[in-house]
């Protein structure tokens, strides 16, 4: 099966910022196709629209580990796909859509996050991510 390029980005396991980062587990098959169909829920959702990386990034961790408290499951993590207006005289484009992966995979996270993997179309397609949570907190 072929994977799409963020998807398959998702999984190297290199990263600029820390090249020991280990790939995680690919979403279940059933699940994510359950998930895009509607006829399974994500527990919880996170919008980083409008944030800044730094902002982005904590409240991403702050929410991950909230949601795995409450014993959600399955998460969505809207990043936005990028402006390309707003971002052009950066010279980047979508800056919480490519870091995001990376902070799901870091070790503060490891202990809680199963699996990520880019969200079907209905869900914000490129411009999000499932993100399932282990049942059992460390600790």
């Amino acid at each position: 099966m072929e994977q799409s390029g963020a998807s398959a980005a998702l999984q190297r396991t290199k990263s600029p910022l820390n090249p020991a980062l280990t790939p995680l587990a690919p979403l279940d098959r059933r699940l994510k196709r359950r998930l895009s169909s509607g006829r399974a829920d994500v527990d919880d959702v996170i919008d980083l629209h409008g944030l800044t990386q730094a902002q982005a990034h904590q409240a991403l961790e702050s929410f991950l580990w909230r949601a795995a408290g409450s014993g959600a499951k399955i998460v969505l993590v809207v990043t936005g796909k990028g402006n390309p207006q707003s971002d052009a005289g950066a010279g980047e484009r979508g800056v919480l859509r490519r870091y995001a992966p990376q902070w799901l995979r870091a070790s503060s996270l490891r202990s809680i996050v199963l699996s990520v993997e880019e969200a079907a179309r209905p869900h914000g397609g490129s411009g999000a991510l499932y993100v399932r949570l282990r049942r059992r907190l460390p600790g």
